[in-house]
């Protein structure tokens, strides 16, 4: 409609300028003329192209009697609907007015706001929320665009498109999705019934883009973006500093498991009453007193014009990180002490893969409390949660917001009824206990590889406490669950902190884990060592890929080699085997690029062809056209960056083509899934971190001890490393005790990532020495299919 078409709706609102244009409608500034003039923002709803007539009458009555309901919101945090009213068989909503700007126009044009102001907008929409919940209104729709900053308020909007939680008219047959996918739960975009917690990772993602200046999730099409939001952790926060818990708990895939209204709240208040409100470089004081938003580097604050505005539904355009450069895209994540590891184009499931567990409605979610008896069989017990999620939010939070040193720790002698520190005095015969703590998948898809990781760590424990390696100690563990879940590991790390007997922790598995545990363990000054994390950025920086290398965190050490030694292992492996010509796919993930690009390197150095090189979309799964590239490049292997989902149905392909030479990938593609996904995997290979167990005497004392101890689950690939991890931290603190006359230092704590740096030992996989934080020695095995299973074929250092 226009002014000049359509001077007066519903015969008394004058339509006087358009003011906003979205996919879903146009608002207009207007005069409500039975009310002398006053001024109204009108919004006209478009119906999608190509609806028919039956849906969008359907479409049409859903629409009014919802927006009428919105009619009855009365908050200072929800726009006053006035009149909801049809005008030629399309909806109008007439609402009031605001003078202002949308949250997404405020990043737009000054960049990411203050962890303090989308702190408090956030108090400000969860406000409003929670008025419409209690009226059963669930919005549907929340983004940057409906979130409009007047001088003194902060106001939701488009209430016109919310679902009433008991309505029963449906449009699913329709395939119509109301709401905006960079913004939508996985629940929503499946097409299940709404709920308030919609509404909630809604409000984490738009939190999210405010304090980051980029949406959680990115990807390049619809298809894939939805893939990534069902499958793929969402990129770890850099900038929300206390925030970033709080973020990780509205943004959980699960929404049994979503953290609830009133816990939000209560972190934001949290987070509010320890922030100040800072003016200064950089920052523009809001109307009111509240900081404005810090300009994005490099550019110059635009005015702040106090115009109308009623916000459209178009999707703020999201910043795409470049495709085309060979360096590697790790996740970012938020390091207290002020180091980051860099950002990543593509999320993929970290390795190992699975996808992520959503309990059924009738059974009990994971717990995040993995401090439970194991029983008899190696299972955790799953008793009454041991941590409500507010306390492990909260907690996480606070711990981001205190400064220096978080807890001062101090040991505890069994013979000490206070709890006094050992402080260097005392008897050596006095007993002390001191704790280490485990962090991996004990439920989910990987809970068989975590599993095996706690029993081998408890196995070095007991070992320890049985021949009195540390005269005077006694050593205990504490395993928590992270559910190979990035959001859980930055709560777990908290946990660990907080125990005053705990001295170091060993894992977690996964290195999106990593990226949100280590940094809070760091902080702390507590020890970490890894079985599991092959992300070089944790101990190379984020630019190691461009030769800049800076380590980031003293406290992280693995026993492990990383994704940078498998690609070169693998040149290595080919060439020796006669190979000249290669085709090189990657699929832009983190580790992915890692190994395509260490071993397009190394392969150059010894003189071989690179005949072609491709990136390819995770997500997708037809290859017919590369592999006719392939065939006609006459490569004599093909080496693949990235998962065994992918990796399988390329083989496939590859095979189906003609092509008969052998797909070789990292560590990513290692997996029964990638033989059972392709069965004509016969002649690929992979390469593996470490070595087997078996082909050691230590490795096969290791598992003849384990087998001795009667645990149910096999030790896997990783339980020798989680062993010697272990160990590590219990030489470091005898160590420590040797060189402090017996007993151990009251700062024990933080004296012991130094301890653990020069340690020197045989291990059960081999000599155990760290450099940097890396393990000096790191082997690797290749592996081969053969007949419908892995072979291993060679087992070899990392150096040439």
């Amino acid at each position: 409609m226009t002014e000049e078409n359509h001077p007066l709706i519903a015969g008394r609102y004058r339509l006087v300028e358009r003011i906003g244009q979205g996919g879903m409608g146009r608002v207009w500034r207007g005069l409500d003329q039975q009310l002398f003039g006053r001024e109204v923002a009108i919004k006209e709803i478009l119906f999608p192209p190509g609806m028919n007539e039956a849906d969008r009458e359907a479409l049409l009555r859903r629409f009014t009697g919802e927006a009428r309901a919105a009619v009855t919101l009365s908050h200072p945090g929800v726009i006053t609907v006035h009149d909801v009213v049809e005008h030629r068989g399309a909806p109008v909503i007439v609402m009031e007015l605001i003078r202002g700007r949308s949250l997404a126009a405020e990043i737009r044009d000054h960049g990411r706001l203050p962890v303090r102001r989308v702190a408090e907008i956030g108090a400000a929409v969860l406000d409003a929320l929670t008025e419409a919940h209690a009226a059963r209104i669930v919005h549907r729709d929340i983004k940057p665009d409906n979130v409009l900053l007047a001088r003194d308020r902060v106001v939701l909007t488009d209430f016109g498109i919310a679902h009433l939680a008991d309505a029963t008219t449906k449009l699913s047959h329709s395939g119509i999705v109301i709401g905006t996918p960079q913004y939508m739960p996985p629940e929503q975009l499946d097409g299940k019934r709404p709920t308030p917690a919609n509404d909630l990772w809604a409000l984490g993602a738009t939190l999210y883009h405010a304090v980051e200046g980029r949406p959680p999730f990115e990807a390049e099409g619809l298809h894939a973006l939805a893939v990534a939001v069902f499958t793929r952790p969402h990129r770890p926060s850099v900038h929300a500093g206390p925030l970033a818990p709080l973020l990780d708990a509205l943004l959980t895939k699960d929404p049994a498991e979503r953290v609830g209204a009133a816990e939000a709240a209560e972190t934001l208040r949290a987070v509010l009453s320890a922030a100040p409100s800072p003016t200064g470089p950089g920052r523009e004081a809001e109307p009111g007193g509240a900081p404005g938003p810090v300009p994005a580097p490099g550019t110059k604050a635009a005015p702040r014009p106090d115009a109308p505005v009623e916000p459209s539904s178009a999707p703020t355009t999201p910043e795409r990180a470049p495709s085309s450069t060979p360096s590697v895209p790790t996740p970012t994540v938020p390091d207290p002490s002020g180091g980051v590891v860099g950002a990543a184009r593509h999320r993929v499931p970290d390795r190992p893969t699975a996808p992520p567990v959503v309990a059924a409605p009738d059974e009990q979610p994971p717990t995040l409390d993995a401090t439970a008896p194991s029983e008899p069989d190696g299972r955790t017990s799953r008793g009454p949660r041991g941590l409500t999620r507010r306390s492990a939010v909260l907690g996480t939070v606070l711990a981001v917001l205190a400064t220096g040193s978080l807890l001062t720790w101090s040991l505890t002698r069994d013979d000490d009824p206070r709890g006094g520190g050992a402080g260097g005095s005392g008897s050596a015969a006095s007993s002390v206990t001191v704790r280490i703590g485990v962090d991996a998948p004990l439920s989910g898809g990987l809970a068989s590889m975590g599993t095996g990781i706690r029993n081998s760590a408890e196995l070095a424990v007991r070992t320890a406490n049985e021949t009195g390696h540390v005269p005077g100690v006694t050593f205990e563990l504490t395993a928590l669950d992270d559910g190979a879940d990035p959001s859980k590991g930055a709560v777990n790390a908290t946990r660990f902190v907080s125990d005053d007997k705990l001295v170091g922790v060993v894992g977690p598995l996964n290195s999106g884990v990593a990226r949100t545990l280590v940094p809070v363990l760091s902080r702390a000054g507590v020890v970490n060592v890894s079985p599991g994390n092959t992300d070089p950025a944790l101990t190379l920086g984020p630019d190691w890929a461009t030769g800049t290398r800076a380590r980031p965190y003293s406290t992280y050490f693995r026993t492990v080699g990383t994704d940078a030694d498998q690609g070169p292992f693998a040149a290595r492996y080919l060439h020796g085997a006669g190979k000249t010509k290669i085709y090189v796919v990657d699929d832009a993930s983190p580790h992915g690029t890692a190994v395509a690009s260490g071993l397009t390197a190394a392969w150059k150095r010894l003189g071989g062809t690179v005949v072609g090189t491709e990136r390819v979309d995770p997500a997708e799964r037809d290859f017919a056209g590369l592999a006719l590239r392939v065939r006609s490049s006459e490569a004599e292997a093909v080496y693949f960056g990235g998962y065994y989902d992918t990796a399988a149905p390329l083989s496939q392909q590859l095979k189906q083509a003609g092509v008969t030479v052998p797909l070789m990938g990292g560590d990513g593609i290692f997996d029964q899934a990638y033989l059972t996904g392709n069965p004509r995997a016969d002649g690929d290979l992979a390469t593996q971190i470490g070595a087997p167990a078996e082909e050691s005497a230590a490795g096969r004392d290791f598992l003849a001890r384990y087998e001795k101890a009667g645990y149910a689950q096999p030790p896997g690939w990783y339980g020798p490393y989680a062993y010697d991890a272990t160990w590590a931290l219990i030489e470091a603190v005898k160590d420590l005790a040797k060189s402090n006359g017996g007993t151990l230092p009251g700062d024990t704590r933080a004296k012991l990532p130094r301890a653990v740096e020069h340690l020197a030992f045989d291990g059960v996989t081999g000599p155990v020495a760290f450099d940097g934080g890396d393990a000096v020695d790191r082997r690797l095995t290749v592996y081969q299919v053969d007949d419908g299973s892995w072979q291993a074929r060679t087992t070899g250092s990392s150096a040439p």
